[in-house]
């Protein structure tokens, strides 16, 4: 049991790794691809859902959208001149740079589904969903001080 979350750590942080190695170029480092690809999937989200979408803390996000608005990729847009709850979109920068990351994920998935059938990738799919869906809630709780009870 304890080898299928082993390898799905090994498959993710080996294509985290190629990632970060290959984006250098264009200095995108510690998965900051991730954001543009899920801002461009979701125009004007706030910082809130996509920390939920990435699972990672707010302040790890502030971080990297921060930089990534300083570099240009990321616009920071307050619609309603509150101040609060400022909406994410890609600059022009951003927008390009994504057609470059969705290469390298269209790539990445080619490669890493090599030799199974559509019925192999339907299963894993459907798998993977389930155990994404046990794991969800524990990030949530922890995520709010709760501790796991082992």
């Amino acid at each position: 049991m304890k080898d299928i979350l082993r390898e799905i750590g090994t498959i993710a942080r080996t294509f985290e790794a190629i990632a970060n190695i290959e984006f250098k170029d264009i200095e995108l480092s510690k998965n900051q691809y991730l954001y543009i690809v899920r801002i461009k999937e979701n125009p004007g989200i706030i910082l809130e859902k996509l920390c939920d979408l990435i699972k990672v803390d707010r302040s790890t996000a502030s971080r990297a959208v921060n930089k990534l608005v300083l570099e240009g990729y990321i616009n920071k847009i307050d619609k309603n001149n509150t101040g609060k709850r400022k909406r994410l979109f890609l600059t022009e920068k951003g927008e390009e740079t994504y057609d470059l990351l969705k290469r390298e994920e269209d790539y990445s998935i080619k490669s890493a589904l090599n030799g199974l059938d559509e019925e192999e990738i339907k299963h894993l799919l459907k798998s993977l969903k389930k155990v994404r869906k046990n794991v969800e809630p524990q990030w949530t709780r922890v995520k709010k001080g709760e501790k796991r009870i082992y």
